[in-house]
């Protein structure tokens, strides 16, 4: 099996790299299955404190669904698509260890999600984040659940109609980033602050981040719920495979 996150111990943190940079690192069944896996097994690691995610390449930190997959769904694999996710992001919401991630490039769509999910965010000055779904057919629902959470509804009701991605300032700007440095600083800035929260009292750490998971439940359980008859509703339309085809089809000619 292809290794599509890779795993580095570094003192006390562990950081996972998505690992697809030939599809930006786009998500995969495989791949997802492999990130709840890494982390879970940094969950069980008594020696490790935090964890770190970034993205394989300098292009993209993931960029979201891999259309080639997704393009194929039905109704009833839409429905099962949500269950995965939700298995996923569960991981960060539930996990006693806080999550940093190391943004170096394009973070859309479900990675601009997992993401928001991290605890921080440490990114320079030429990454994009947005929620581009609605250009591909698909309706966005744990995302605006999210967004809403982080900038409020205002502005999750601009980036979900428009699908419009934000350069790294705004995104600054509006609280999506946590640190803004250097292209060439992002890693190490994302490890050291790893380091800092894996030296916090476990205790107190876990409890916090249980505290946040209980703050957010209701929406985050209303979003997956909703999700699961949203998603059945578009796919069984048939608008997002068209769309996704249209989309794969111009961007084959354009590499033509």
């Amino acid at each position: 099996m292809a290794e599509f996150v890779l795993e580095e111990t570094i003192g006390r943190v562990r950081r996972l790299t998505l690992n697809r940079p030939d599809k930006l690192n786009a998500w995969n069944t495989a791949m997802r299955d492999q990130l709840i896996a890494a982390l879970e097994a940094a969950e069980e690691d008594a020696d490790i404190g935090a964890i770190v995610l970034t993205g394989a390449g300098d292009r993209a930190f993931g960029a979201g669904q891999d259309l080639s997959e997704s393009k194929g769904f039905d109704a009833d694999r839409a429905e099962t698509w949500m269950a995965e996710w939700k298995r996923l992001y569960n991981q960060f919401r539930l996990g006693r260890k806080p999550i940093v991630a190391a943004l170096n490039g394009v973070a859309a769509g479900s990675a601009f999600q997992v993401a928001l999910l991290c605890d921080l965010r440490v990114a320079h000055a030429g990454v994009q984040m947005g929620q581009p779904e609605i250009n591909s057919g698909i309706a966005t629902v744990t995302g605006s659940w999210i967004m809403r959470e982080v900038i409020g509804l205002a502005r999750t009701i601009d980036l979900t109609l428009t699908g419009r991605m934000l350069e790294a300032s705004e995104a600054y700007e509006f609280g999506l980033i946590s640190r803004l440095v250097p292209a060439e600083d992002v890693q190490q800035t994302a490890l050291e602050l790893a380091e800092l929260l894996a030296g916090k009292p476990a205790g107190a750490m876990r409890l916090n981040r249980a505290r946040f998971a209980d703050m957010t439940q209701a929406g985050f359980d209303n979003a997956m719920a909703e999700g699961v008859r949203i998603q059945r509703e578009a796919y069984a339309s048939g608008e997002p495979q068209a769309m996704m085809e249209k989309f794969l089809a111009s961007r084959a000619a354009r590499k033509a």
